[in-house]
C-alpha cells in the first residue's frame, strides 16, 4: 500500500490560475474580530432560563449562576486609536469585553457609546499593529453584487461565507427601531452579529445584524445595516458618546389618488402629512397637514419609511430642508431637527432574530 501510494503524482503547480479570493481575504480578514462579553442576567432572565421548559445555550451550568457569557463580531474601523464598531445588542450591559484579534492577541475592550435606535455600537481596545477596514459607499450597492460575510458564527472562530446581495431597503421585519437592511444570501449564524459584509473591492458595505429563521440558524436570508449608516453613527458615538436622532413632529402616511397631477413627481413617491403636532420643528416651519414631503435636504423621498430614516441619521439641532408639494404647488421650507421622543415598539415577528 505504501508503495503504491508513493506513485499518486502531486501537483507541483498548474498553468492556469484557479480562481480564489484568497489574496483579497487575506488583507480583509485581520480587520475582522471576535467579541466575547461576560454580563450578569437580570431578574427576568434568570427566572426564564432556569425554566426547564426552556433552553438557551447561554443558560449557566449551574441554576444558582446569574452570569451570562456570549460571544459576537466587530469591525476595526480606526486602528489608530482602537476603534471597533460592533451591533449594540452584542455588547450592551457587558461586564467585560474582551476582543480577540485574528493574530490570537486578546484584548480588553470598553464601550465608547452605543445606540439602540440603529443596534450600532463602538467599542475601544488599546494595541498596536491593528489594522482598519475600508468602508464602501453602501448607496452604490446593487442587487447581485457579490459579498462576503465575516465573523465568528456560534463562537467558532473567524469563519467567511460569500453570497450576493439579494435585496435592498429591507424594512419592517421586526422590532427594531431603524430599519433599512441590505439582504444577503451569505451565510450569517449565530454570533455573527457586528461582523463585516464585504465587496470585492474589500470594502465594508454592511454591519451583519440580523438573520430570517427560525432557530438562529442560517436559512440564506441575513441582514446588515448599510456601511452608510454605520459610518454616520459610528462617527457621533465617537465624538459625542452617544448618538442623537433628530425628529420633525409629524405622523406620516403614502400619498394617494391624484396628489401629484400638474407636477413632477413621481405618482406614490413622498410622504403625506397627516398630522402635525404642535410645537414641533415641522409646526414651527408651517408644515400642514396634507402636504406632501417629496425632497428632503434635496434628496428624494421615496415612501414615509425612506424620510424617516433620513431623520433619524441626523442629529438634533441640525437644520433640514424640505421639498413640499401643497395645493399642486412646490414650496420650500428650513426647520431645526428637535430630540426625539420615546415610542414604543410594535411586536416583532417572532421568526426574525438578532445574530448574537
Amino acid at each position: 500500500m505504501h508503495d503504491a501510494m508513493a506513485q499518486i503524482p502531486i501537483a507541483a503547480g498548474d498553468a492556469h490560475v484557479i480562481p480564489t479570493l484568497s489574496p483579497l481575504l487575506k488583507t480583509i480578514t485581520p480587520s475582522v474580530v471576535s467579541i466575547a462579553i461576560r454580563r450578569r442576567m437580570t431578574d427576568e432572565e434568570f427566572a426564564i432560563m432556569n425554566d426547564p421548559l426552556f433552553q438557551d445555550p447561554r443558560a449557566p451550568s449551574s441554576p444558582g449562576d446569574r452570569t451570562i457569557y456570549a460571544s459576537g463580531s466587530g469591525v476595526i474601523i480606526d486602528a489608530e486609536r482602537g476603534f471597533i464598531v460592533t451591533g449594540s445588542h452584542v455588547v450592551d450591559g457587558a461586564d467585560e469585553i474582551l476582543v480577540i484579534l485574528g493574530d490570537g492577541r486578546r484584548l480588553t475592550a470598553t464601550i465608547t457609546g452605543l445606540d439602540q435606535e440603529t443596534d450600532i455600537a463602538v467599542v475601544k481596545v488599546r494595541a498596536a499593529g491593528l489594522t482598519s477596514l475600508v468602508m464602501g459607499d453602501s448607496d452604490q450597492v446593487e442587487v447581485g453584487d457579490f459579498v462576503l460575510a465575516i465573523g465568528n458564527p456560534f463562537a467558532i472562530g473567524q469563519t467567511v461565507t460569500s453570497g450576493i446581495v439579494s435585496a435592498l431597503r429591507r424594512r419592517s421585519l421586526g422590532d427594531h427601531g431603524y430599519e433599512d437592511f441590505i439582504q444577503t444570501d451569505a451565510a450569517i449564524n449565530l454570533g455573527s452579529s457586528g461582523g463585516a459584509l464585504v465587496n470585492l473591492r474589500g470594502e465594508l458595505v454592511g454591519m451583519n445584524a440580523a438573520i430570517l429563521g427560525a432557530g438562529g440558524g442560517n436559512v440564506g436570508i441575513g441582514f446588515a445595516v448599510p456601511a452608510n449608516t454605520v459610518r454616520i453613527i459610528a462617527n457621533q458615538l465617537i465624538t459625542y458618546g452617544k448618538a442623537s436622532h433628530g425628529e420633525l413632529g409629524f405622523t406620516v402616511a403614502g400619498p394617494q389618488g391624484d396628489l401629484f397631477q400638474g407636477t413632477d413627481v413621481p405618482d406614490r413617491a413622498g410622504a403625506v402629512i397627516t398630522k402635525v403636532e404642535p410645537g414641533s420643528s415641522a409646526a414651527r416651519a408651517g408644515v400642514r397637514a396634507g402636504d406632501v414631503i417629496v425632497t428632503f435636504n434635496s434628496l428624494p423621498v421615496r415612501d414615509p419609511a425612506d424620510l424617516h430614516i433620513k431623520t433619524t441619521l441626523l442629529r438634533v439641532g441640525d437644520v433640514v430642508e424640505l421639498g413640499i408639494i401643497r395645493d399642486r404647488q412646490t414650496i420650500t421650507v428650513r426647520t431645526t431637527l428637535m430630540s426625539k421622543k420615546d415610542k414604543q415598539n410594535g411586536p416583532g415577528r417572532a421568526a426574525v432574530g438578532r445574530p448574537s
